[in-house]
């Protein structure tokens, strides 16, 4: 019998970017990258698992902005177009790179890899990825949770009545709409914890969440078995905590597996490297420099000078990164044991992205990791799901407000940068809440424009933009979808108070800002 269970965590998300009214809009491309260098290649490394009979538990968090607009018609079609180029690309760097055998023989392979999305996203999966994935959770090889509707920053969403109710409960009922039962668990965006929020994941039947590491440390009382062990709220929902060795193996920017010199470098690109002429055809409309996702050079070392990529030696050092993981894994699960009457569960948290999007190798390591504890002794691979289900009884405590953000407070989405939001925030949805109050029957049309005021409100919660502003990223864009949807829900508001809404600019907005097809303005009172 194992001594300890691993429990490997990776949260999806990314904003909803959808902009229709634009033929080539540059942040959609965060999906674009993010399904070829990420979902793809875990939906790869799940097929080859199950091909060779290797068990694999793996909880994968999916957000319902994600999913949504991994189900949107308009975006699988851009995605497609997307792939095309790629591999048009990938063709004409074939070519040019024939007098240079180490970089033809990665333009080779990107060839290869792109061509090979192409044939998965539109033959295997039929650009259905939401039901690619269910399939794996239906043969038990994963368990997808769920995540807040927009992926709110809540404990600075608490102050509306219902806010933060609505983003939990608009989050359920995507999770059925797509996969036709409730989650087992709920990833708080941000891993944003205070006292109460539990309770209105207990409402929806939602049975654990996951904190930081310092949210169990500083339970209340304090959790006798520290992160090892999940904690149990007054409202019967359990937390689990963030392995902090576990993590540091793999986010520490100095000790981290992905920093190795033989890994891919993600900053060089073709997309910077080459003649502008020649990348122009690849790039938004703008002409900006942009990454394509084909990169030659490794990481060589805290150097401007970069060698040519060597794959070979790249997963040398992720069969030996996984090998260490494991048995670290192994040790720690052994030690652990010694001072306790429940096996211990290891959870391993990871933003979904980091494997294969920055860390090139990330889904391969991942493979290893599974194979490695398929054969591991006194370690296994499991989910928060299996370690209640075996151990139910746990110690009742309450985690201590957190985030997993810089400091493990709310600094991050409230700074200087962006703490102007949150007033704007909190007056439409006060707001919006009174009017929803006074029309709690409404007729069709006002109906839709409080339902897609609601929408607007969501789009502009998301933390997202709190996030980006902080941290000087697309400053100018995070800035103005948060004006965009407060200015949308407030002049809707604004009809509904004169009984004169403009139906022709609602139906526009509701195919612009198309999320939540089921959704019901109610859902806020």
């Amino acid at each position: 019998m194992a001594r300890g269970s691993v429990a490997l965590v990776l949260h999806a998300h990314l904003p909803f970017v959808r902009h229709p009214e634009h033929e080539d809009f540059l942040e959609e491309r965060w999906l674009y990258e993010a399904i070829t260098e990420t979902y793809l290649p875990l939906l790869e490394m799940l097929a080859s698992l199950e091909r060779d009979h290797v068990p694999v538990r793996l909880t994968l968090s999916l957000s319902p902005t994600l999913l949504g607009m991994f189900a949107d018609p308009l975006l699988r079609a851009r995605y497609l177009h997307h792939l095309d180029r790629l591999v048009e690309l990938a063709e004409k760097e074939e070519r040019r790179t024939r007098g240079d055998p180490a970089f033809h023989r990665l333009a080779a392979m990107y060839l290869s890899r792109f061509s090979r999305s192409r044939t998965a996203f539109l033959t295997d999966w039929q650009q259905d990825l939401i039901g690619a994935f269910r399939g794996y959770q239906e043969r038990g090889l994963i368990d997808i949770i769920t995540c807040a509707a927009t992926h709110g920053f809540l404990p600075l969403l608490d102050v509306t009545p219902g806010a933060v109710r609505a983003q939990v409960e608009v989050a359920a009922a995507e999770y059925r709409r797509f996969f036709g039962r409730g989650p087992d668990g709920f990833w708080l965006p941000e891993c944003a914890y205070q006292p109460g929020l539990d309770v209105e994941l207990a409402r929806v039947g939602v049975r654990y969440f996951l904190v930081d590491t310092h949210g169990i440390a500083h339970a209340s009382p304090r959790p006798v078995y520290g992160v090892y062990a999940p904690i149990a709220c007054e409202s019967g929902v359990a937390a689990f905590g963030r392995d902090p060795d576990s993590s540091k193996q793999v986010w520490s920017a100095e000790e981290g597996y992905p920093g190795d010199f033989w890994y891919r470098d993600f900053y060089r690109d073709i997309g910077f490297d080459l003649d502008l002429a020649y990348v122009r055809p690849y790039l938004p409309p703008t002409g900006q420099r942009l990454h394509t996702g084909l990169k030659y050079h490794r990481i060589t070392g805290k150097t401007e000078h970069k060698e040519p990529y060597d794959p070979d030696r790249a997963r040398e050092r992720a069969e030996a990164h996984a090998s260490d993981f494991v048995e670290a894994r192994r040790r720690q699960a052994e030690w652990l044991a010694e001072a306790m009457d429940r096996p211990p569960i290891i959870v391993c948290p990871y933003d979904a992205e980091l494997f294969g999007h920055w860390w090139f190798e990330g889904p391969l390591w991942l493979e290893l990791v599974f194979r490695r504890l398929a054969t591991a002794v006194d370690v296994v691979a499991a989910t928060p799901s299996d370690d209640l289900d075996q151990h139910p009884t746990v110690q009742l405590a309450t985690p201590a407000g957190s985030t997993w953000g810089w400091k493990g407070h709310n600094e991050v989405w409230l700074a200087g940068e962006n703490d102007w939001i949150y007033r704007h925030l909190h007056a439409a949805a006060d707001r919006l809440h009174a009017l929803c109050r006074r029309y709690p029957s409404a007729d069709e049309r006002t109906r839709r424009a409080l339902t897609q005021a609601l929408r607007e409100l969501f789009l502009a919660q998301a933390s997202d933009w709190a996030f980006m502003m902080s941290r000087h990223t697309t400053v100018f864009y995070a800035v103005r979808r948060t004006r965009d949807h407060l200015l949308r829900a407030e002049r809707l508001c604004d009809e509904v108070e004169r009984g004169a809404v403009d139906d022709l600019a609602l139906g526009a907005l509701e195919e612009t800002d198309n999320l939540f097809p089921t959704l019901d303005y109610r859902v806020l009172l």
